[in-house]
């Protein structure tokens, strides 16, 4: 899988729900077109995180990079559908970060076997 990650502070805390709301219209839109595995919005419990670290994380899973480049061309378009759904979410947001991951070890990354040593000997 690859995770694309937002973090984020909301301009209005006051508008919490509406913004979980919105992101689960926004992505939601998205994963009923297979262009998106699942996705989550986390907020930081007690305070606890780094000091520059928002208080929101939204979490979307892909399953290769091939699917969320199909999404974000969706999302590029920018037409009336879509730029509906996407405003409701990037106007109620301050702060944003952003980054991509992916598990790992992936398919991409061969383990080596129990029995291989992972340099040959000599070689450092």
């Amino acid at each position: 899988m690859d995770c694309y990650e937002i973090w984020c502070d909301l301009i209005d805390g006051r508008q919490d729900m509406a913004f979980c709301e919105a992101v689960d219209n926004y992505l939601g839109y998205l994963k009923a077109r297979d262009l998106i595995e699942r996705f989550r919005v986390r907020r930081r419990k007690f305070g606890f995180s780094p000091t520059d670290m928002p208080e929101f994380n939204v979490s979307m899973e892909f399953r290769d990079l091939t699917q969320m480049d199909a999404a974000f061309g969706r999302v590029a378009v920018r037409d009336a559908e879509i730029e509906a759904l996407h405003v409701e979410v990037y106007s109620r947001v301050k702060n944003a970060k952003f980054a991509l991951f992916r598990d790992f070890p992936d398919p991409v990354r061969e383990r080596p076997s129990p029995t291989t040593e992972p340099f040959p000997p000599g070689t450092l």
